[in-house]
């Protein structure tokens, strides 16, 4: 039967209970005690009763005669397992008894040779450890003065009793027992159920012991010199022991305590308080130990007191609820706060799947991955929502590998790192735990590799012994729920990229923005700057001008930030009781705002010569990237700007020797590629661009010059071409398409690799869109370049499948642009 169990004796240990009246000791709770039984009645009672961890009441008792009245043992006493009987010769047992609880005698009986009583229950009055304090430290002077004194007292008690500051009410049993006070005494603390008049028993049976040791002390101290012939020790750690003896023996005769005492001890009961895991435990006794040191300087003490805090504040053992995993609440809470992102929610809830089938979370970590503002922490807190734990948030990017886990304390300047605070500071050790900005991790001037350590507390099989540098005791990370977040999950190292599991966001459409704007967004963001739905109304056209003019992003934050400004703007005039009702409109827009930031530009409204829409993917998801070329008289050079990485270099290059191998066919003299310079252009000059998918675009964008025939505006396309002219597949494919489509452009070439990524772009996007797959740049040339270019047949790819597109199709809508 557990301690936990013995909570109602009248119901847990039955009627009536075996009582063993003792005269040598009093047995206190929570303790154990080996004892020898030799009185006949109490020999008796264990043999009548030879079940394993019988359950007995053990009372003491004063009385010397056979027969003890059983009167006198209706009193307190305690609830004891016994743990071991052994039988001794000559009729004695010696046994081992844990104490479990005080309870309070009744209806004493002596029948069938031995005693018996009704159990009750009792209540004790409890005593805060700040209201216990006082009492409690003038306890542990008198014991360390005593313990320097008489030898009754070993002078490992102060340690021990300090070591158990965290329950006044055991403090003083386990004092009333170390301390060997008189039978009627202990007897007396047994009996106190006041916790307060506990302690103060114990404390006034040390005064008296203390009062005492003094006048033994003062009798003998004139005849010791001349019955020694010894002179006390005058130097050396003799000496020293001596003198220290000494000043606690004056402290315990004043009542004083030492300020190094007070705050080890007051620091002891912290420890003792907060249930520390038993490794925890010992390192942190240990420490704060070293604070009663009289060598102990103010700044190493301050250190040890800061080391302490930490060690306590961290929690080893408290979780938040029950430790399962909920599908069904993470899915509610998915649903409750984002609008769209299926796949992405379809995907955390299966590596949530894996982990409760597993019943742990060692598998890899899902790392989610898509432009600002389309929801990466709301999904990571949507799940701390959904399974009852708090979201711990941590940035990597700009943080070296002290900053996140710790320094050495050897070190000037150390602290705890990053990781175990941010734990501290929710209070739990299985939050759910945010890794931001993974692809901006080791990144910049930081001192140490965060990766490597990084790598070693995600680790699966290092994960429940994480050691912080600071602490420097392990730490189970193992019940917390990881989650990463980057802009591009290939930027990320590569060894640390293995933990984790990709899911990607690409970004919303202007109708998703919508909708989240409408039910979402706008009512939060009305609230916040004190107004409601009643005072100010916004149409969805007024919404769809505000998202394609002014938060063309991939995300909402651009959409929430416009609408803020607007609302402030009504918020003031609300203030100054200027109206009762707005409407939001184009023209209120407008006027807090200034113009759209995005505009229409002329390859979105017309053809021209030499521009072409390309598409680019970024970290902050799909954008539109044009591309100009113009023929200019010269000597044939190809003079190329727009701050260009080398990849993006050799790709125009390629582009122009394919051109030129294709002059016949484009219909281009080749008197042209030596009397005109071509200067190809990317513009927004001051952002940086690379890599190979502007291929196509580019190839594009010089025929159309040389050729003079002009590009059709409606088309955005990506690829990257050959020298031979064949079109490569690429990826960002849905960021791309999502960009085009945000534009307000509706028909999109991508190279014939590319079919299957068509399906991750949503639904209602593919239906409102035209695909064409192409394998050949003729195709593109025969797509998008206006007037008759012999070339192949393209393909189109229309929702679910390819299909050819007919040559009359293509006629009409090169007529309709004409």
């Amino acid at each position: 039967m557990p301690l936990s169990d013995v909570r109602k004796p009248s119901e847990q240990l039955g009627e009536r209970i075996p009582v063993l009246p003792i005269r040598s000791t009093v047995v206190f709770p929570s303790g154990a005690t080996a004892l020898q039984i030799g009185y006949a009645p109490n020999v008796e009672a264990l043999n009548a009763h030879p079940e394993h961890e019988l359950i007995v009441a053990i009372v003491s008792t004063l009385d010397e005669s056979q027969d003890i009245p059983p009167r006198t043992l209706e009193k307190v006493a305690t609830a004891v397992r016994v743990l071991e009987r052994l039988n001794l010769p000559g009729g004695t047992i010696q046994t081992t008894l844990q104490g479990l609880k005080r309870i309070h005698l009744d209806d004493v009986r002596f029948e069938d040779g031995y005693y018996t009583a009704r159990p009750r229950a009792v209540e004790e009055v409890p005593l805060s450890a700040e209201d216990a304090e006082p009492v409690v430290e003038r306890i542990l002077t008198a014991v360390t003065g005593l313990a320097a004194r008489v030898d009754r007292i070993p002078d490992e008690v102060p340690r021990i009793l300090r070591m158990n500051l965290g329950d006044p009410g055991r403090f003083a049993d386990l004092a009333a027992t170390l301390c060997n006070l008189k039978l009627p005494d202990r007897d007396a603390v047994l009996g106190a159920l006041d916790v307060g008049r506990r302690l103060a028993l114990v404390q006034a049976a040390l005064e008296s012991a203390w009062e005492r040791a003094r006048e033994v002390e003062a009798a003998v101290a004139p005849a010791e010199p001349a019955a020694t012939g010894a002179e006390p020790p005058r130097s050396g750690p003799a000496r020293t022991a001596e003198l220290r003896r000494r000043i606690q023996a004056l402290q315990a005769e004043l009542g004083e305590v030492d300020p190094l005492e007070r705050e080890a001890d007051e620091m002891l009961r912290k420890l003792e308080m907060a249930r520390l895991p038993a490794r925890v435990a010992a390192v942190a006794r240990r420490e704060a130990e070293r604070l009663r040191s009289s060598s102990t300087s103010a700044q190493e003490a301050s250190e040890l007191r800061t080391y302490l805090e930490a060690l306590i504040s961290v929690p080893w053992n408290k979780r938040a609820g029950d430790g399962r995993i909920q599908l069904a609440e993470v899915e509610k809470a998915f649903h409750e706060e984002h609008l769209g992102m299926d796949e992405s929610k379809q995907r955390l809830l299966e590596v949530l799947a894996v982990a409760e089938l597993r019943n742990d979370l060692r598998g890899p970590i899902p790392c989610i991955v898509g432009p600002p503002g389309v929801g990466k922490r709301t999904l990571a807190a949507a799940i701390a929502r959904g399974l009852g734990r708090p979201l711990v948030r941590l940035e990597l990017g700009g943080r070296g590998e002290g900053q996140l886990f710790g320094t050495r304390r050897t070190r000037a300047g150390a602290q705890v790192g990053k990781l175990m605070q941010a734990i501290a500071d929710c209070g739990v050790k299985n939050p759910v735990f945010l890794l931001e900005e993974l692809d901006e991790a080791g990144l910049g001037n930081v001192e140490g590799d965060p990766v490597e350590a990084l790598e070693e507390a995600l680790d699966p099989e290092n994960r429940d012994e994480f050691v912080d540098r600071y602490l420097d005791v392990g730490f189970d990370l193992s019940e917390a729920f990881f989650i990463g977040s980057a802009g591009d999950f290939y930027r990320i190292p590569r060894d640390l990229r293995d933990l984790f599991i990709e899911i990607r966001i690409a970004g919303y459409t202007p109708e998703e923005k919508i909708a989240i704007a409408r039910d979402w967004l706008f009512p939060r963001i009305l609230q916040e700057h004190g107004l409601s739905t009643e005072e100010v109304s916004i149409a969805d056209e007024t919404l769809l001008f505000l998202t394609r003019g002014y938060a063309r992003d991939a995300g909402v934050g651009n959409l929430r930030r416009s609408l803020a400004a607007v609302m402030r703007f009504i918020a003031r005039q609300k203030a100054e009781q200027r109206a009762t009702e707005w409407a939001v409109t184009r023209e209120m827009i407008e006027e807090v705002l200034g113009y759209p930031r995005w505009a229409a530009t002329m390859a979105e409204s017309q053809p021209e010569v030499g521009v072409v829409t390309g598409l680019a993917w970024t970290a902050s998801g799909g954008e539109l990237m044009f591309i100009e070329a113009l023929k200019m008289p010269g000597t044939g050079r190809l003079v190329i700007t727009g701050l260009l990485g080398d990849v993006m270099r050799e790709s125009v290059n390629a582009a122009y020797s394919y051109v030129r191998s294709r002059a016949e066919e484009l219909g281009i003299p080749r008197e042209t590629f030596g009397e005109f310079d071509i200067h190809v252009h990317f513009p927004v000059g001051a952002t940086p661009k690379d890599g190979p998918s502007a291929g196509a675009a580019v190839t594009l964008a010089i025929a159309s010059s040389l050729s003079d025939r002009p590009v059709r505006h409606d088309f955005a396309l990506t690829g990257e071409v050959t020298l031979r002219g064949k079109i490569l597949e690429i990826g960002g494919v849905k960021e791309k398409v999502l960009a085009a489509y945000r534009a307000g452009i509706t028909k999109v070439i991508l190279p014939t690799g590319n079919q299957r990524d068509v399906r991750e772009v949503p639904a209602d996007v593919r239906e409102r869109m035209e695909f064409f797959s192409v394998e050949r740049m003729d195709q593109v040339f025969d797509l998008a370049l206006l007037g008759d270019v012999p070339g192949l047949a393209p393909v189109a790819v229309h929702g679910d499948g390819p299909h050819p597109i007919r040559p009359a199709e293509r006629q009409a809508a090169g007529e309709a642009d004409r």
